[in-house]
C-alpha cells in the first residue's frame, strides 16, 4: 500500500466521529428573508415607490394588486397606507373608503397619494399616470432639496475659512507693509 491511501484510511477514521455539516445555499421555507423597509429620511423612497406603483398600474394590474406590490418597499407611513388600501379594496371596499380622507397621516408624500387615489375614484381619470407625476414631484423636490443643503454648507465653509485667512493675511500682507511704510516716513524726517 501506498503512504497516500495509509494516510486517507487515517483521515477518514479520525473524522467518522465528527458529525459532517452542511452549508445550506438556499434558505428553507420558514426563513423567508426580506429586504430592510427604506427609512423615511430617505429622499428618494418614496419616488421610488411611486414608481413601482405607476410601473404596476401602467402594465395592468388593478389597484389592490399593484398597492400590494408597491408596499413592501415603502418607507414606513407609505407602506402602512398602502397596504391598508390594498387590503380594503381587494375586499371590495369601495375606493373612497379604501383611500380614506382623514387618516391624519404627518407624510406629505402619502397625503399626496390619497388626494390622487381620491380624486382619480370620484373623477375616473388615469391613477397610473398621476402616480408617475407624484414620482417625478418627489425626485425634483430630493434634488431640490440636495441642492439648497450643498448651497448651505458652502456658505457655512467660508465663516471658518475667513476666520482663519483673515489674520493670516493680516499678519502676513498688511503689517508688513505698513511697518515698512512706517519705517521709510520716520526715518525720512518729516516729524
Amino acid at each position: 500500500m501506498s503512504w497516500a491511501a495509509i494516510l486517507l484510511a487515517a483521515a477518514l477514521l479520525v473524522s467518522a466521529d465528527r458529525p459532517v455539516t452542511r452549508l445550506r445555499v438556499h434558505p428553507t421555507v420558514g426563513e423567508r428573508r426580506l429586504p430592510p423597509r427604506p427609512s423615511a429620511e430617505d429622499p428618494l423612497a418614496a419616488a421610488s415607490t411611486f414608481e413601482l406603483f405607476a410601473a404596476c398600474l401602467s402594465a395592468g394590474m388593478a389597484v389592490a394588486s399593484a398597492a400590494a406590490a408597491a408596499a413592501p418597499s415603502a418607507p414606513e407611513p407609505l407602506a402602512g397606507l398602502l397596504t391598508r388600501s390594498a387590503d380594503l379594496l381587494a375586499l371590495g371596499a369601495d375606493p373612497v373608503t379604501a383611500w380614506p380622507n382623514d387618516v391624519g397621516l404627518k407624510d406629505r408624500n402619502a397625503e399626496a397619494l390619497l388626494r390622487l387615489a381620491r380624486r382619480s375614484a370620484s373623477s375616473g381619470s388615469a391613477l397610473a399616470r398621476g402616480v408617475a407625476e407624484l414620482a417625478d414631484q418627489s425626485r425634483h423636490e430630493a434634488a431640490a432639496a440636495a441642492e439648497a443643503a450643498a448651497e448651505r454648507a458652502g456658505v457655512l465653509i467660508a465663516g471658518p475659512l475667513g476666520l482663519c485667512y483673515l489674520p493670516a493675511f493680516l499678519c502676513l500682507g498688511i503689517i508688513p507693509v505698513v511697518a515698512g511704510l512706517a519705517g521709510d516716513v520716520l526715518s525720512s524726517g518729516l516729524w
